[in-house]
């Protein structure tokens, strides 16, 4: 499957990378990075979990992305913790838990409805949960809109358009984006707007990958590019492809926020996109046709490599990642 450079993300982050000034982007590693990972295990086989019942994953799946973002403590960095498990996958293993106990937590008007009371009794960890009032602020508004638009159900929401992200507005990504104001993630650049999307693709990204066998799969995938995040940047970096300017590295080392919207996050974010997108294509140049990979496989490879990597990443104080 060939990158589609003209999709919404990629064509504008494309327009980035030729003026940037906190980093810069080293091809030789690269070209070495791509050698190196094209020899890794991408899960290009995965079947799924066959136990899993579609609809109700569907609806966790919405809720986790609504939900996605900070788990790392601004005033320490010490990331949110319970057990054996950090961030997205703490959260992940409680919203689980919760619902195994019978909190209807993915229905529009529990989350419509949710105080910040509640949210903390199922979120408890080794540090309160990053930017809680912000979490419970948006489930609210999601929760609404559901009740509001679609009787209360992500189900309601994915049937109403074709399996696409994208399709004359009416696509899995456009419509999410067009209803649900929290998935709206974009920065101005010059005058444009420059979209990153991490949260509407990473939702589809999870459907797609468990049920594309059997129930929901998505016929562009061509057009999803990674996810914009704090992981991906950490990855970039240890692998020598990204080097930061001296000032935006002392930033980022010593926990100091890169502030949202800012040119320096604008660049980090664009070159995670550039960069896996670049690196996708060089990996397939190693591997046979039916060996090739997408996207947001190596997205998924480096964030499961990387989350729970110590070393530290940029810290911005944003409902988007």
């Amino acid at each position: 499957m060939e990158i589609n450079w003209e999709s919404q993300v990629l064509s504008s982050v494309s327009k980035v990378i030729p003026q940037l000034s906190c980093l810069e982007i080293d091809i030789e590693k690269l070209h070495e990075s791509a050698i190196n990972l094209s020899k890794e295990d991408f899960g290009i086989n995965y079947e799924g979990n066959p136990n899993i019942v579609p609809v109700e994953y569907i609806r966790k799946t919405m809720l986790i992305n609504t939900l996605n973002f900070v788990f790392t403590d601004f005033s320490t960095s010490v990331k949110y913790k319970i057990e054996n498990l950090s961030d997205t996958d703490a959260m992940v293993y409680q919203i689980d838990k919760a619902l195994i106990e019978g909190v209807p937590l993915t229905q529009g008007h529990y989350m419509r409805d949710m105080d910040l009371q509640e949210f903390k009794r199922i979120f408890t960890g080794n540090i309160e949960m990053p930017m809680a009032d912000e979490k419970v602020e948006i489930l609210n508004n999601v929760g609404d809109t559901l009740v509001t638009k679609y009787d209360g159900d992500w189900i309601n929401f994915i049937d109403d358009g074709p399996k696409k992200l994208y399709d004359n507005g009416e696509g899995l990504v456009e419509r999410l984006v067009r209803d649900f104001k929290r998935f709206d993630d974009h920065s101005i650049f010059e005058n444009e707007k420059v979209y990153f999307l991490k949260l509407a693709q990473l939702a589809f990204w999870g459907i797609h990958r468990e049920l594309s066998k059997s129930y929901f799969f998505i016929e562009d995938m061509e057009n999803m590019t990674a996810f914009a995040d704090y992981i991906i940047p950490v990855a970039l970096e240890s692998f020598g492809i990204v080097k930061y300017s001296s000032g935006l590295k002392e930033k980022i080392d010593s926990g100091i926020l890169v502030d949202r919207d800012s040119i320096e996050e604008i660049e980090i974010r664009s070159t995670s996109i550039y960069v896996t997108a670049k690196l996708t294509e060089l990996i397939n140049n190693y591997k046979n046709e039916e060996e090739k990979i997408i996207i947001p496989q190596l997205d998924f490879k480096l964030w499961t490599d990387f989350h729970a990597d110590e070393r530290p990443h940029h810290l911005t104080k944003t409902i988007m990642y």
